[in-house]
């Protein structure tokens, strides 16, 4: 009696599964096993003929001099153009950034599977946890916005040179192009960016390539130059880069022991400032860090909550000594100013690092102030252990109600407008200026290993919870001087000469380079849009 034919086809699928897995587990033992034997010493008792006979097949990059204007330079992003050899860091800010906490903890535990795939069936997997379902529009934005900051700081200072001195530049990668492609156009100038295509349904990825496949780089580069041969070519060790560089006139490859390849592209060599990025992620998520912050989330995310508690519901005094207990370090520089006798509050104006400047402030200064601010999150305004006044962006009723707070008492304000995490001053609106002639500076900045206080595009409500949930989060409060009555207003001095003045104080004080950049710009390059919302009465306000 035969059986029927349902009862059948899923233990045939089973059977195949397993087949493919057992290959690839034993294939990839196998052949690992093989290269230790080949490179070990055991057949070369003595190393000297070993290496006497051993000639590389191209010579280094560090070799690559004298490139024209007129030369066309290709290589791979992956283990040429950046340091690292794996790119699972990079498919893991995309799970994380672009997706989920959960989807990046499937992420993480599929690494130990990755281990034992070869390199396409690796990257097929990484592709499929971290795109499945994944809007385009997201996923572009992580592009843009998050992984630029992260290649910049693993470039390989060699082949980065040797490309800056090229004419045209050519990038030919296994990895999807959508990772890549806006960092190596808008940073490095890359004419063409090939690399491999994701399928895509409607507006989102189903977590496959597209039918084209994995992209071998030396028949792509044979479908783009055709007969014309490229003038250098740069590549590692591998044999299918031997195969993709061999299409040149001349071909280098990366020596992982070279100086250069070891060190770090200083900030100032960088080919475009990088003044904005976005994303959580403090640090490069290898499976190691990865591991880490989640084994430190069910200690971080109570902590946290612990640590806005007590500043919410203990006197300055006793939630400085528990704040710093529980990690946080609170750095002081300079003293309050003594107050003048007018009946008029102090102004405070401060550089913008996170939405906690304030409360910051406030506890170093030991004194209740009034922050205020174009847009906060009601959790934010709930939780803030300071009053906080909203802003309309329209100046004249701004002016009044600053006016209005200052007869009150001492005001804080951060006339950037927005945060911003690397070492630049946003461009400061004047009209903090017109409103007080009592103007004391404060240059605030922060530390941070593990998450970023700030984002653009996420939920701004969970900005003091990411900050506080790093491990020793730390804020520098360096108090400046009163500003002269001669460099204020009712000196003589226009209120854009007094803002420009303050910022290049500030700046020389924190090491920071002033820039004529806005709130607008920030948002137009990490969220597509210019920071602008419309609110349940048609208010018009700007995330902070």
């Amino acid at each position: 009696m035969s059986l029927p034919l349902k009862n059948i086809v899923f233990p045939m699928i089973l059977l195949k599964v397993a087949e493919w897995f057992l290959y690839k587990l034993l294939a990839n033992s196998c052949y690992k096993a093989a290269m230790k034997v080949k490179n070990s010493r055991i057949f070369f008792k003595n190393s000297s003929f070993r290496s006497s006979h051993q000639i590389p097949l191209y010579p280094n990059i560090s070799k690559c001099n004298n490139i024209r204007k007129s030369e066309t330079v290709i290589c791979d992003i992956q283990s040429t153009l950046l340091r690292s050899e794996s790119f699972f860091p990079y498919f893991m800010l995309i799970a994380f950034e672009g997706g989920s906490i959960l989807r990046a903890l499937f992420l993480l535990l599929s690494s130990p599977l990755l281990f034992v795939l070869d390199f396409e069936a690796k990257l097929r997997v990484m592709v499929f946890i971290s795109f499945c379902g994944m809007k385009i529009k997201d996923v572009e934005c992580v592009g843009r916005a998050v992984l630029p900051k992260f290649y910049l700081e693993n470039l390989n200072v060699g082949v980065y040179e040797v490309m800056k001195s090229a004419g045209e530049r050519m990038v030919f990668t296994s990895v999807p192009r959508v990772m890549v492609e806006s960092f190596l156009k808008e940073y490095l100038s890359v004419d063409c960016v090939k690399g491999t295509e994701l399928h895509c349904f409607g507006n989102y990825f189903s977590g496959f390539v597209s039918s084209s496949g994995i992209l071998i780089k030396h028949r792509a580069l044979m479908e783009v130059v055709s007969e014309k041969k490229p003038d250098i070519g740069i590549g590692n060790s591998s044999l299918h880069d031997h195969l993709f560089i061999s299409l040149c006139k001349e071909a280098y490859v990366v020596n992982k022991e070279d100086e250069k390849a070891q060190s770090i592209l200083p900030r100032e060599k960088y080919p475009k400032p990088l003044v904005f990025h976005d994303g959580r992620l403090a640090f490069l998520p290898t499976p190691l860090a990865t591991l880490a912050m989640f084994m430190w989330l069910p200690i971080g995310i109570p902590l946290s909550i612990f640590r806005i508690l007590i500043g919410i519901c203990l006197p300055y005094k006793v939630a400085v000594l528990l704040g710093k207990l529980s990690g946080i370090r609170l750095r002081v520089k300079g003293t309050d100013p003594p107050r003048s006798e007018n009946d008029k509050g102090v102004l405070y104006v401060c550089t913008h690092r996170t939405l906690l400047d304030p409360v910051f402030l406030s506890t170093s200064l030991g004194k209740p102030l009034t922050a205020v601010t174009y847009s906060l999150s009601k959790m934010s305004e709930i939780l803030a252990p300071i009053k906080t006044v909203r802003l309309t962006r329209s100046r004249q009723k701004d002016g009044e109600a600053m006016q209005r707070l200052l007869s009150e008492g001492d005001l804080v304000v951060c006339p950037e407008g927005t945060t911003c995490r690397e070492p630049y001053l946003l461009r400061f609106s004047s009209l903090f200026a017109e409103l007080a002639d009592e103007i004391v500076p404060v240059a605030m900045n922060t530390n941070v290993s593990m998450f970023y206080g700030t984002t653009a595009s996420g939920l701004k409500c969970l900005d003091p919870i990411f900050f506080l949930m790093n491990p020793r989060p730390c804020y520098n409060v360096e108090i400046l001087g009163k500003l002269p009555k001669e460099l204020t207003c009712a000196g003589g001095k226009s209120s854009h000469e007094v803002a420009n003045y303050i910022q290049r104080q500030l700046g020389a004080a924190l090491g920071f380079e002033c820039t004529n950049l806005t709130r607008r710009d920030k948002y137009l390059m990490l969220a597509g849009n210019e920071g602008v919302v419309e609110d349940q009465n048609s208010r018009i306000n700007t995330p902070n």
